[in-house]
């Protein structure tokens, strides 16, 4: 086998343009579908974790947006999300393990002694913290006694502050929040995001805004009349509850409690999970498919210039038979010459397809993860390729018959 390798090295070493354009179509091929699969990959894992970053176990009820005709309407019937519903689902669903909720706050007057802020105002129980995965960069969060005293304090997310007090230190300072000031007393810890959001949710948002006790907010900032109390509840399942299973349950719960009106909607973060699974699939599948389409056409290049090859060394092989050379021999010199034009091309396109990689994510932005499993793929189908399109050839030159071989001008 290794006196047949040598051999395929020498022929492509005799040819050497030939075979380099016969190697692009495998180089393309590979490269392209390493890119592919690496960019895929990246993108299924950093949606992965942004997804759980907002609690797999977790159902966020949010209520519903609507114009002030259709909340007139809706008002008739239901008050929309309040605290009893919250105490409502916390107390008759026994796989509701932890809960928190949630008030956005209309500002028209923010600022500091330094300048203004156009940041959003979000009123939360202390519970919220830790549903949102919201991590403490200094200072320390409110609690439930703070909550429970009305107090005036705020946490922050880490572009407010650099909004709000530039180069100094946050904690201490005073916000105003429309006729209410409040200090501050924490700021979120700084993360990056490459995406603003997955499936439609807003992601990153906590880092310009800022974060009150909800129960200060109800007591010392005005809601406009026909808005609900609150505007999300979140609350974290058993484990050995299914999310969706969940979400009907609650669903149910609610519609009795709010006379059947269409006022509320959940999100399940596990069912994004799966459609951005799904459609991640979907996008690797297209994209390997048509980067396969370069392998093809490697292949269809290989089975050319075999072809060709086979012409210009007829007499050659006849020589060979002549000499005691088999049909198998020579069908396995060319399966080989084939194997080693792919393998050649298949190394080759594992460097491209890193360096395209590196290129893209540098460029574009887009999160990368290479995996073993990718680039075996890429490999094997190139010399499946290779040898499958080398088989034809490779047949074709064991049947010719040696006499006439020999008389070949």
């Amino acid at each position: 086998m290794m006196i047949l390798f040598k051999q395929a090295i020498i022929e492509m070493m005799h040819h050497k343009l030939r075979t380099l354009l016969t190697l692009l179509g495998m180089v393309f091929g590979v490269g392209a579908v390493i890119a592919m699969l690496s960019i895929g990959e990246g993108a299924k894992v950093e949606s992965t974790q942004l997804i759980e970053s907002m609690g797999l176990r977790n159902l966020v009820i949010n209520e519903k947006v609507n114009d002030n005709e259709t909340l007139k309407d809706i008002r008739k019937n239901s008050i929309g999300l309040s605290f009893n519903d919250m105490l409502a689902i916390t107390t008759t669903l026994p796989f509701v393990t932890q809960h928190c909720a949630e008030k956005n706050i209309k500002s028209y007057s923010l600022y500091s002694k330094n300048t203004d802020a156009d940041s959003s105002v979000l009123a939360i129980t202390p519970e919220c913290f830790e549903l949102n995965n919201l991590k403490l960069g200094k200072g320390e969060l409110f609690t439930d006694v703070d909550s429970q005293g009305n107090k005036q304090v705020a946490v922050i997310g880490f572009e407010v502050a650099d909004k709000l007090f530039a180069k100094e230190d946050p904690i201490g300072q005073l916000i105003k929040v429309n006729h209410l000031w409040v200090k501050v007393i924490g700021v979120l810890k700084q993360e990056k995001l490459n995406k603003k959001e997955i499936q439609g949710i807003k992601l990153g948002a906590e880092h310009n805004r800022i974060f009150i006790p909800l129960s200060t907010a109800l007591k010392r900032l005005k809601v406009p009349d026909l808005e609900s109390q609150l505007d999300t509840v979140r609350v974290t399942i058993d484990k050995n509850m299914q999310p969706q299973v969940a979400a009907l349950a609650i669903t149910r719960l609610l519609k009795r409690r709010h006379g059947n009106m269409d006022d509320f909607e959940i999100v399940v973060p596990a069912s994004l999970l799966n459609q951005q699974n799904k459609t991640q699939q979907i996008f690797t599948i297209v994209m390997s498919s048509i980067a396969g389409i370069s392998l093809l056409v490697g292949g269809i290049g290989i089975m050319n210039i075999m072809l060709a090859t086979i012409l210009e060394r007829t007499k050659e092989i006849g020589l060979m038979r002549a000499l005691g050379a088999t049909k198998a021999d020579i069908k396995n010199q060319f399966l080989v010459e084939s194997a080693t034009i792919a393998a050649v091309g298949a190394l080759l396109g594992i460097v491209m397809g890193v360096a395209l990689s590196i290129v893209i994510q540098s460029f574009a932005d887009w999160p990368v993860q290479w995996s073993p499993s990718s680039i075996i793929l890429a490999v094997g189908v190139c010399l499946i390729t290779g040898i499958g399109f080398g088989y034809y050839p490779a047949k074709k030159a064991a049947e010719l018959d040696p006499i006439l071989a020999l008389q070949k001008n």
